[in-house]
Formats: structure tokens, sequence, C-alpha cells
């Protein structure tokens, strides 16, 4: 048994719905380890007593938190971010699908593998939500690379079939048939899950979407991802490809692509109608504050969405946001809202970024909380990690005022440790 000591904080609810008292803060906390699993929190002194063998690892003043769950990223994307001046399209055209390409070689798909779990960990993300490529074998070195570091990860091979180059192009058939074979393959093996991933309408064809739709029904317990409503452009390319479809929503509800388990990135520009189904429909949204502005795209109803008890989850979109800290993440999802009139509490952010995600991603009773009989992955945050935020900390009347900086201001340097499964996957040391 390991006993961590420090801050700790855990989610008894949805702090959108129910305020900061959703949270539980120990100033002097513990979670206790065992077998991979948190066996049991609470107070440090009393945890010390109950379990006098265990092994301690003192923390001081930082915080222990469930890791980070980035709910949206494209893996591929990693050596190209923070590519300059395109919006979406242009974006696409420019800069990833050229690199994509490149990973029709297996050498290099596990070199970018590697390099993004390098990163993510560094920054305190312990769980990652990844688009692959249309190549079978880029879903292969993602996820042989998450094994390789105990990573509970979800990925699938990205589909497309028209209006990408000719090199990324597969069809409704082999869209159907390598997911197929990589979910029988990867699906619930060690802490892996395979996700069904239409990149999204405009590049998949009316038969590529049927064909995807018809897997999701053999496999209901498998998630979905693609994307919804990021430009303005996008949303009149939809209309022009799918003019049968009353709005972009409708062209994933006709192939059965909407419903529980659903994961929609981006959903920015959402008609009544739209956010009446997904409501309805329980599919849940995945906001990506730092591409959004990075891209150009528009501004999330964090407020209106997550505020009604929607399932909502945080993520990086690298690489077209711009980042892979999810702390920046919180604090661009913060600027947002702030741009829409709503001042989101430190609570609502990590919640986003832990618990809330976790629930997104139908893995709450898994991850993304410090509680009995959770996957032992954390991150511990040093909330005084520069010399800017520990003057600002230093002034705090409450934790949130504690935290709130490190939300605004933090980085790496502000990620002392990354547990994963139990176990010390980097040390203070890795994370500098």
């Amino acid at each position: 048994m390991k006993l961590l000591l420090g801050q700790t904080l855990a989610f008894d609810g949805n702090p959108f719905v129910e305020g900061p008292a959703a949270t539980r803060h120990e100033r002097r906390g513990a979670v206790l380890i065992e077998d991979g699993l948190i066996r049991e929190t609470g107070p440090a002194e009393a945890l010390r007593a109950r379990f006098p063998g265990a092994e301690v690892t003192d923390y001081g003043d930082a915080l222990i938190s469930a890791g980070f769950i980035d709910a949206h990223v494209h893996y591929p994307q990693t050596a190209i971010i923070a590519s300059w001046g395109k919006r979406l399209i242009d974006w696409l055209e420019s800069y990833t699908f050229p690199e994509e390409a490149r990973f029709d070689a297996p050498v290099y798909a596990r070199e970018i593998a590697a390099r993004f779990f390098d990163l993510s960990l560094a920054h305190g993300t312990t769980t990652s939500v990844s688009f692959a490529t249309i190549h079978p074998a880029s879903v292969e070195a993602f996820f042989i690379e998450a094994q390789r570091r105990g990573l509970r990860t979800l990925a699938g091979k990205t589909c497309m079939d028209r209006n990408a180059p000719e090199n990324l192009r597969d069809s409704a058939q082999s869209a159907y048939d390598d997911s197929k074979a990589l979910l029988e393959a990867w699906h619930g093996r060690d802490r892996l899950s395979y996700v069904i991933t239409p990149r999204f309408a405009p590049t998949s064809s009316p038969a590529q979407l049927e064909a995807l739709g018809a897997l999701r029904a053999e496999h209901p317990n498998c998630l979905m991802q693609t994307h919804l409503s990021e430009q303005k452009e996008e949303i009149s390319w939809v209309r022009e490809l799918f003019p049968e479809s009353r709005d972009y929503l409708d062209v994933y509800e006709r192939f059965g692509l909407a419903g529980p388990g659903a994961l929609m990135g981006h959903a920015i520009h959402l008609t009544a109608r739209e956010r009446a189904a997904i409501a309805e429909r329980d599919i849940s949204l995945i906001h990506c504050p730092t591409s959004n502005t990075f891209i150009g795209s528009g501004l999330f109803d964090m407020q209106g969405l997550a505020g009604a008890g929607l399932r909502v989850g945080l993520a990086t979109d690298v690489g077209g946001g711009s980042n892979f800290s999810m702390l920046r993440s919180m604090g661009a999802a913060y600027e947002v809202a702030q741009l829409a009139g709503h001042a989101l509490h430190p609570a609502a952010l990590w919640y986003l970024a832990t618990a809330g995600a976790a629930r997104a991603l139908h893995l709450d009773d898994k991850i993304g909380n410090l509680a009995p009989g959770m996957e032992a992955d954390m991150v511990v945050i040093d909330l005084a990690s520069t010399p800017q935020i520990a003057q600002r900390a230093g002034r705090a009347g409450d934790f949130w005022e504690e935290l709130f900086p490190t939300i605004m201001m933090g980085d790496d340097r502000a990620v002392r440790a990354v547990w994963v499964g139990g176990e010390l996957a980097v040390p203070v040391t890795s994370a500098h």
C-alpha cells in the first residue's frame, strides 16, 4: 500500500449544477493506493494512523487530484502544433493532411505516439481520447505506446472517403472493415478502448456514415467521436453536402451516430433544435477552447450547456489547440466564458478536466475522481510553481483563491508528479 499526503480535491456532484458545495477539499488529506486502485481517501493523520505500514509520500501543500482527462486530441498533429495563420478548412489542407500522410510509415507513427505521451504526461494528463489517421498502424502505434505505459486511453482510426487527398481516403467498406478489426483487437484490452471515428460529416460520404453507424449499432458499448459545428463555413459546407438534413447534427442522427456515447467536438454554433436534441439524446460535448480561439472558430456556450446538466468535457484539441496543458485549457475556458458574460468558478473548471470529462466519456466509474474503487491515476500540482503564481496564491483568502492563479498561469512547471495505475509515472525531476 502507498499513502500520498497533501491537499486533496474530489467531487461529490456537478459544480455547474450544485456549485462549489459539490466538491470535497482536504487541506491536509491523504489517498491510499492498493493494487492500482484508490482504496480510501480522508484526513491525512487518520489514514496514517489506520495504515501504519503504508509507504508514505508527503507532497506538503501541493494538491493531489485525479489526473487530467484530455477528451479530444489528434495525436498525429503533435508535430504541427501552433502552425500559423489558417482557418479550419485551409488549416486541414495546408498542415494537417500533409502531416497525416506521413503516418503510412509505422515507424513514424510510433515516434509521434511516444512524443505525444511524453508531452501530455508531463502536463499531468493521464487519459487522452485521440483521433488517429486513416492508417490502421497509426491506431496500433498509439495503443501499443499507451499499453506500455499502463495508461487508460481511447482512440480510433479516422475515416474519410471524400474531400481529402487521395492518399488519405479509405472507402465505406474499408472504413467498416478496418474499424471493426481494430475494435476487435484492442477494445477492452488492458486499459484501452476503441472509438468509432468519422472525422466529420464533410469528409465522409453517406455510404461511409451509414457503414460506421451500422458498426456502432453492432457495438453499442463503443464510443463514437467526431466534430460538430466548429466554424460557420463548415456548417455551410455541410448544408451543401447534405441538403436533405435539417441541420449539422441531423446528419449524424440520420446515420445512427448521435446518442449516448457520442462525443461531439466543438459544438459552438448550435441551433435551438440541435441543443434540444443533444439534451434528449444524452450526447456528450467536448469543449476545445484554445483551438476555438487559435483557429478563430467562436465561443462555446458553457453556461447554457454545462449549466443545463449536459455531459461536457474539456480538451486541448492538439494540434489545432496550441498547448498540451489542461491547465491552459481551463484558463482558456474561463476566458471564453468571460466573453459570454459568465465567470466560471474554479471548481467548475477543475471538474471539466477531471470528473466532468470522465462523465462525458461514460468512464466516471473508473477515472476522474479521488474516491474508493477508482483507478489510481493522479496528478500532483504545485500551487506556487512560479514566482508570479506564488505571490498571488500567498494572498489567497481561501482554497479557491489559492487554486485559481495556477489555473490561469500554470503550465508543466506546476506538475510535481503524475501517478498512473498506482505507480509513479512522472516524478518532479521529469516534469520540469
